[in-house]
């Protein structure tokens, strides 16, 4: 989540790891994709048995958000009741079991399979989507010519998949749109000087007042704009404040992080030019700048207007349905990876076990008959006919 940390416990080495171990035992093709230290895309292929058959992706991040201020022990998985608690469970560990395990019921049955199936592992989605933009670079990198750390992934992944399906706690149903987002930080300077004397410098903290105050105003006038659109009104948040040293320091600099919420259709770029414009006439000669994004996405538009892509969709759904599932189809106001791989040229879909309540929860658990519900569905749309 952008913070400085060490060790072990920490990225998703660990996860790669398990994955590939498992993968190896199965006997599936497997590729790491190193993404940043620490951090690689772990990435699997199952073959077609028909020929000229589509490729379809599967995905699922690997990374949790942070544990500080959970209930339950974080890491040592309890099952009670039919849930499993435990950090990532519901997101999105949940859903990545599922695709796992479809992999290896699709490869035990040995029936026909009517598609080959690429899944993805990715990093860095909850803060960054840097795992799901490497993937899609694969996709435009001729293969004689991809550097020597993307060689293995760009042979696993192959050709540009039909339609993805991207895992997160949808409760088995199809989100086929949701909400894109931009994130950036604003540092806002002064002079510092002894609070004894605090004429002889500027304070920074005073000028991101205004600042705050123009974000709060724009974040109210958001949630009028488009208020019945599926997906909600787009919506702005100032998520971190940091300043100052100490309280007999005048403050030299105040940094604040901003997020952006746009809708489908809705840029990024001239969401976060107007946040700045709205700065800009609020604080007068301050001196304020404005880093470049951390995190930019767009919403994530209905696969269906493809039509290859909208007939996987329709296996989905019919198959989720003979399954016992609702299968609704429904929109967003969260982000997933969905709007970098409908970036990329690939019409997807979010879906998965699991509910988006108790994602990021103090007790986060997951159905654990969804699991195995969603990984019926998932092997049963590749192996029907």
């Amino acid at each position: 989540m952008g913070r400085d940390v060490s060790g072990p416990e920490y990225l998703e080495g660990r996860v790669g790891d398990y994955l590939v171990q498992r993968f190896t035992a199965a006997g599936l093709p497997w590729a790491r994709q190193p993404v940043s230290p620490g951090r690689d895309n772990v990435i699997a292929r199952l073959e077609a048995t028909v020929p000229r058959a589509p490729v379809i992706l599967w995905d699922a991040h690997q990374d949790t958000v942070p544990v500080e201020n959970m209930t339950i022990e974080p890491f040592a998985p309890v099952v009670r009741d039919g849930r499993m608690y435990g950090r990532g469970s519901c997101d999105v560990k949940g859903g990545m079991a599922a695709m796992v395990a479809a992999l290896e019921r699709l490869l035990a049955t040995g029936g026909p399979r009517m598609a080959t199936v690429v899944f993805s592992a990715t990093v860095n989605e909850e803060f960054g989507f840097s795992g799901a933009k490497a993937i899609a670079r694969l996709w435009d990198l001729p293969a004689a010519d991809a550097a020597t750390s993307d060689a293995a992934a760009r042979r696993v992944v192959g050709r540009r998949p039909v339609v993805a399906v991207v895992a997160e706690p949808t409760g088995l149903d199809l989100v086929m749109q949701h909400k894109g987002a931009i994130r950036w930080r604003i540092r806002v300077s002064g002079r510092a000087c002894h609070s004894a004397f605090p004429e002889q410098g500027s304070n920074a903290i005073y000028p991101a007042g205004r600042v705050i105050l123009a974000l709060e105003s724009l974040a109210a006038e958001l949630l009028t704009r488009n208020p019945d659109h599926p997906c909600g009104p787009p919506t702005l948040n100032l998520g971190t404040i940091r300043g100052g040293a100490g309280v007999n320091l005048v403050p030299d600099l105040t940094i604040l992080e901003v997020e952006r919420r746009v809708l489908p259709g809705e840029s990024p770029h001239e969401a976060r030019a107007e946040a700045i414009a709205r700065i800009a006439a609020a604080s007068g000669d301050a001196r304020i700048e404005h880093d470049e994004p951390f995190l930019e996405s767009a919403g994530l538009a209905d696969a269906t207007t493809d039509p290859k892509a909208a007939a996987w969709v329709e296996k989905l759904t019919a198959t989720a349905r003979s399954c016992g599932a609702a299968a609704d189809r429904t929109a967003a106001r969260y982000g997933t990876n969905a709007s970098v791989f409908t970036a990329a040229g690939v019409p997807s879909v979010v879906f998965g076990p699991g509910s988006i309540a108790q994602a990021h929860t103090a007790d986060e658990w997951i159905d654990l008959d969804q699991v195995g519900t969603a990984a019926e569905i998932l092997a049963g749309v590749v192996a029907a006919g």
